[in-house]
């Protein structure tokens, strides 16, 4: 069975913590790896260790997602492997959100993720080849009390891949989706002492996203859900 080989990499909503993680595994494998962000100073330490490249994209605008994927093309290459992590929320009491507020959290989870996923599979597809995988959380499943525009956006980027996976899979494309049902360790957000190993590595969750990029396509997941051993669900 012949194990799939990715060259170029896009991770779009990147930043510290699991982006970061995904750009240092995909250059140690030899991938080109591009960052998008909607800010990229923030981007500089990550772009020296991994070498790889970063460039400013609001994913909600179509035509600068557009000029994105052009530019990585010209740049380093057309990307065979796109990660989506951008995602925003607007908390609070359902009768006290502001509604513009929820248009635009719900525009960066799902409709950025459209845009991105569009222009990744419009390259794939001549090919028949490549990887486009997306991020999720425990909202992706259930809706939280006081989260209603976080759980719209992730339902909504939930069903994007699910549709892209029946859709493009049959052509080559793997499609995955990945529920994080946790919170995600950083710098600024440590364990509790009395309670290790109960938040998520970055480093294991990005070893995740590789083992389903090597699936041979006879065995493919198009979902796979992610938490600490000690976490009820």
């Amino acid at each position: 069975m012949e194990t799939p080989k990715y060259k170029n990499a896009l991770i779009v909503g990147a930043g510290e913590g699991l982006s970061a993680s995904l750009a240092r595994l995909f250059a140690r494998e030899g991938i080109r790896v591009a960052l998008a962000a909607r800010s990229v100073e923030k981007l500089g330490a990550l772009c020296t260790e991994t070498k790889a490249r970063a460039y400013a994209c609001n994913t909600t605008e179509p035509d600068e997602v557009e000029r994105l994927f052009g530019l990585v093309e010209r740049e380093i290459g057309t990307p065979d492997l796109v990660v989506y992590n951008a995602s925003a929320r607007a908390r609070g009491p359902i009768i006290d959100l502001v509604p513009a507020d929820v248009a635009q959290a719900i525009a960066v989870s799902a409709f950025g993720g459209f845009l991105v996923a569009q222009q990744a599979a419009k390259r794939m597809l001549p090919n028949k080849r490549g990887a486009i995988l997306f991020t999720g959380a425990s909202a992706s499943v259930k809706g939280y009390a006081q989260s209603a525009s976080f759980a719209m956006g992730k339902f909504a980027l939930r069903g994007l891949a699910q549709s892209m996976a029946r859709e493009l899979s049959p052509q080559g494309i793997h499609i995955a989706h990945f529920v994080i049902d946790g919170g995600i360790k950083s710098a600024t957000r440590t364990e509790p002492a009395d309670r290790p190993d109960s938040m998520l590595d970055p480093d294991a969750i990005a070893l995740s996203y590789w083992n389903v990029l090597q699936q041979p396509r006879s065995a493919w997941t198009w979902e796979l859900e992610l938490r600490p051993w000690v976490e009820k669900f």
